[in-house]
This record gives structure tokens, C-alpha cells and sequence, in this order.
């Protein structure tokens, strides 16, 4: 008896360890012939299989592409940075300082004009335009070369002359708007000049602008009543209020003083030498 329950025992354990192997998951066994999940290949992986995303196109593929961003194309700008009338207590004075461009966003094609009208005949009058081609050499600055023409009429003769120009236009760090240039004229004398400004914001509307510009000269010019060395300076302040930020009526005040031999050139003439002005204007572009 002893025997026949060994052998009943030995063929009843390999069922038992089956019916153990395939027992229920809540049993807390371990379920040997369930199928392991694979794992996921994260590289092959794409964006079309994920419900609701469309697959990102090959880029090797252009065909069906929008055209690209039009980025060469040419624009055009106009600033009247000074139209203004000058009242000092002598004739007054038309005095403007416009320029505009045409062109890309690398090379530009500009054109500057700025002078001085008096009201009265006795009085001097100066003028000048500059055409120049414009080439960007960082964010913001463009160097510039090209022609200037100068005329000066008054008492006497009219006077001229034309000059060829190098210089630069940009923004400098803390928004500085500078413009220096120097100018080589038709019988070889050097000349040069910087102008400044820069933008205080009172309100988002009303605005001062202090402004400097400067005159030297390497070579004195008894015709145009130039010394050499430094001729002239003028510093103002303007304060407008931008009706648009195309259109700003401003007022404000300007001081011209002339030094050194230029200085003694004025006065040999009945020129002044050192003019303080009421100014009243318009700020434009578009």
C-alpha cells in the first residue's frame, strides 16, 4: 500500500505545478505564459503614431511647401528730423534737416538735405544735399559714401562746392543716434562732422530730444568763412508731442557758437558769432 501511494504522489506533483503555473493573477502568482511586452524603440519612434498628430514632413521633400518669406525686398522711409522757424531777436531762419532711402535691409540708396534760409536778404543763407549708397556693417549701422553738394549766397557772390563723403548712421549703445561723416572737397581739403541725438521718454507721447552737432576742418576755407580746427558747434533741446508717431509739433531752444578762426572770419564779416534761438517745428516721417 505503502508503494502505490509513492507512485499515485509522484504522478499527481507535475499537475499540481501546471495548475499552480496557470493559477488567476489576484492569486498573487506568477503567470510564466503571459507574453512580456516588447520595448519601445524611442528613436524609430514618430509623430504619426500618435493619435490626432500628423506626421512631420520628410525635409528632404520640399514639394507642396509654401514659397519662402519674401526677405530682399525694397522699402522706402522719409524723416523730417528738424523743419523748424528760428526766432533770436535778428531776421528768422527756415532751418531743416530731412533724409530718406530706398532699399533693402543691406544696401540702401540715401539722399540728405539740410541748411539754413533767413527771412532777410542781407542775411547768409546755407544749403546742402548728399546722395549716398548705404551698406549695413552690423545691427545697427550702415556706412555710407557717395556725393555732397554745398552752397552758400547772401552778400556777394554765391558761393559752392562739392565734396565726396565716407561716414556712418546707426543706433549706438543706450540708443544714441549718431551720424558722423567726413568730407573731402573738390580741391582737396578735409573737412568733417558729427551730429547726436537722443530720445528722452516723458510720457508715450511727449518726448525731448536733446541734439549736438559739430564742425572741424583741417584746412582752413576763407571763401566759405571757415577756420581750421574746430568751426562751430549747436546744441538744443526739443520737446514734442507726437499727435501720430508720424506727426510731432515740437518747441524748443537751440545755441550756435562759432571758435577759433571761424569765429574771427564771422566777425570780420558782421556775422554773429554766437546765436541763441527760439525754435518752434515739425517732426514727420512716414
Amino acid at each position: 500500500m505503502r508503494s502505490a501511494a509513492l507512485a499515485i504522489a509522484m504522478l499527481a506533483a507535475p499537475v499540481a505545478a501546471q495548475a499552480q503555473e496557470t493559477a488567476s493573477p489576484t492569486s498573487g502568482a506568477v503567470l510564466h505564459d503571459v507574453a512580456t511586452p516588447a520595448p519601445v524603440d524611442h528613436a524609430a519612434a514618430s509623430s504619426d503614431a500618435v493619435p490626432g498628430v500628423e506626421a512631420l514632413p520628410n525635409l528632404a521633400d520640399r514639394e507642396g511647401w509654401p514659397a519662402p518669406t519674401a526677405d530682399s525686398a525694397n522699402y522706402g522711409y522719409f524723416l523730417a528730423d528738424l523743419l523748424e522757424y528760428r526766432e533770436s531777436g535778428q531776421p528768422g531762419v527756415i532751418r531743416w534737416d530731412v533724409f530718406g532711402w530706398y532699399g533693402g535691409d543691406e544696401r540702401r540708396i540715401w539722399i540728405k538735405s539740410e541748411g539754413a534760409q533767413s527771412t532777410s536778404r542781407k542775411a547768409e543763407t546755407e544749403r546742402e544735399a548728399q546722395v549716398l549708397y548705404g551698406q549695413l556693417i552690423s545691427p545697427f549701422f550702415d556706412f555710407q559714401a557717395g556725393v555732397r553738394y554745398a552752397q552758400r549766397s547772401g552778400p556777394g557772390p554765391d558761393r559752392s562746392r562739392l565734396y565726396g563723403v565716407v561716414g556712418l548712421q546707426g543706433l549706438a549703445p543706450y540708443r544714441f543716434e549718431l551720424e558722423p561723416a567726413l568730407f573731402v572737397s573738390e580741391d582737396g581739403k578735409v573737412s568733417g562732422r558729427v551730429t547726436a541725438t537722443y530720445d528722452v521718454l516723458l510720457t508715450q507721447r511727449l518726448i525731448l530730444q536733446p541734439r549736438i552737432e559739430a564742425n572741424v576742418a583741417l584746412q582752413a576755407d576763407r571763401r566759405f568763412g571757415l577756420g581750421d580746427g574746430l568751426n562751430d558747434t549747436e546744441i538744443g533741446a526739443r520737446l514734442r508731442y507726437e499727435l501720430r508717431r508720424e506727426l510731432a509739433p515740437y518747441v524748443g531752444v537751440s545755441w550756435r557758437q562759432t571758435y577759433g578762426g571761424t569765429k574771427s572770419l564771422a566777425r570780420a564779416e558782421g556775422q554773429p558769432t554766437s546765436v541763441v534761438s527760439a525754435v518752434v517745428g515739425l517732426r514727420a516721417w512716414f
